[in-house]
């Protein structure tokens, strides 16, 4: 593997895209490390401290992300978060409105319309984050309330409603810089540019989750946590790998003057077809509760207010754990059908000769994929449930509640994934140019 990323340096091209890649990261972390104009750093380093020592619970997603931006309120406090909601907005959209359906099928100038589609609707859900964000930041809820004694917005001689559009101008800007980045990344560089960033967020955060391990529990607890991460690993990347594959038999046929066809091929069916989707959809429905309980009056709790703040609040409690493994097995199930239509596989298949060998083509081929689909859909659904579900059943091993399981969840599914698809991607290029890859 070292003499095969030695081989890669060495080639001029690749050599060139891999400094590229790596001098967008150190722009995109710098951003991340960079305070909006009307912040106070000192304030926000403070709150910080205090909310690590305390729970943090409605945010930990969005500050995972970001890559610890989102509380230090930087120019790229956002991350890459409005980029992936919008995504899935468009995604979803797609299902439901004709044109956008259309569009999709029109090839890459279909793709580029709805990419454009895309950033609009980044940016203005980019503004309406930040503008929430920084009221939230304003009122203290950013940060549980914990450090009234060290506003991050202080109030000085520049009117408040000045400096709070400042902050989110800079912070909605910085979303339109992150997408340019990504775009950057994936055409001159190595990789898919978003999921390089977030890739980049997430691991930046590992170290200080793992140390603050260490600091609060010990080397042992630590040893542990480090054992069980890679036994998480192994097994995340044996199961992103794990696919069923359809054989496809392609017939002869005369095109002009040349024959076409007579090959075999497969339909690779991953066992995690839906990704990373179905733990950001629950994450972010099991976060209703607890905005919602913030909107409720304390001083008089109800039945609601008691049960929301015993059981779902707590991620360690049974109650959080149970719904929130039973929204990503819905969730699975719901993102595959709306996103791997077998009516239409199986009539392209029709169209170009091709047909499963011992099923019929047309509605039998459609209904067999269906029934594969399904089949396969279980295991990777369990799959996505147990690994996302980890962090919750060790929290109290790594704190009660105060610190987060840094090797399960969305974390190790991100970084695994991008990891595996990046070193593809890197040896494909060595494979092209007869030096020996990353795998072999």
């Amino acid at each position: 593997m070292l003499s095969a990323f030695l081989s890669a340096f060495r080639t001029p091209d690749l050599r060139k895209k891999l400094l590229f890649t790596l001098g967008m990261i150190v722009i995109y972390r710098l951003g991340a490390t960079l305070p909006s104009p009307g912040v106070s750093y000192g304030n926000v380093q403070q709150c910080i401290k205090l909310v690590q020592n305390g729970s943090n619970g409605v945010f930990s997603l969005l500050n995972l992300f970001s890559g610890g931006a989102l509380l230090q309120l930087s120019v790229f406090a956002l991350g890459i978060m409005p980029y992936i909601t919008a995504s899935i907005i468009l995604q979803l959209l797609t299902v439901v409105i004709p044109r956008l359906e259309q569009l999709r099928k029109e090839g890459q100038a279909g793709q580029a319309k709805i990419t454009q589609y895309t950033r609009y609707l980044t940016l203005g859900l980019a503004i309406l984050q930040a503008s929430a964000f920084v009221a939230l930041a304003r009122s203290g809820q950013l940060f549980n309330n914990q450090c009234d004694q060290f506003p991050a917005i202080p109030q000085t001689k520049i009117p408040m409603w000045l400096t709070v559009s400042v902050i989110v101008i800079t912070m909605t800007a910085g979303t339109g810089v992150i997408m340019w980045l990504g775009e950057m990344v994936t055409d001159k560089g190595i990789g898919n540019g978003m999921s390089v960033l977030i890739f980049t967020s997430i691991a930046a955060r590992l170290p200080s989750e793992g140390w603050s391990i260490k600091t609060s529990r010990g080397w042992p607890v630590f040893a542990l946590i480090i054992a069980i991460g890679l036994i998480v690993i192994t097994a995340v990347v044996f199961m992103e790998q794990a696919q069923r594959r359809v054989p496809v038999q392609y017939a002869k046929r005369m095109v002009g003057r040349r024959m076409y066809g007579g090959t075999s091929t497969y339909i690779p069916l991953k066992v995690n077809q839906a990704g990373v989707i179905p733990v950001i959809f629950a994450s972010s429905l099991l976060y209703l509760p607890q905005l919602a309980l913030q909107l409720m009056d304390a001083n008089h709790p109800n039945a609601l207010y008691t049960f929301i703040d015993r059981h779902l609040i707590k991620q360690n409690d049974w109650v959080n754990i149970t719904v929130y493994f039973l929204l990503i097995l819905f969730f699975t199930y719901f993102y595959v059908s709306i996103t791997f239509n077998p009516t239409e596989v199986a009539d392209n298949m029709k169209k170009y000769g091709g047909f499963v060998p011992g099923i019929r083509p047309g509605k039998p081929t459609s209904e067999y994929l269906d029934f594969i689909l399904s089949r396969i859909t279980a295991p990777g659904a369990l799959y996505l449930a147990i690994i996302a579900v980890l962090p919750n059943l060790f929290m109290g091993l790594v704190g009660n509640n105060k610190q987060n399981f840094p090797f399960g969840g969305t974390a190790v599914l991100i970084i695994v994934g991008v990891g595996l698809e990046t070193v593809k991607q890197i040896e494909s290029q060595l494979m092209q140019r007869n030096y020996e890859g990353f795998l072999r």
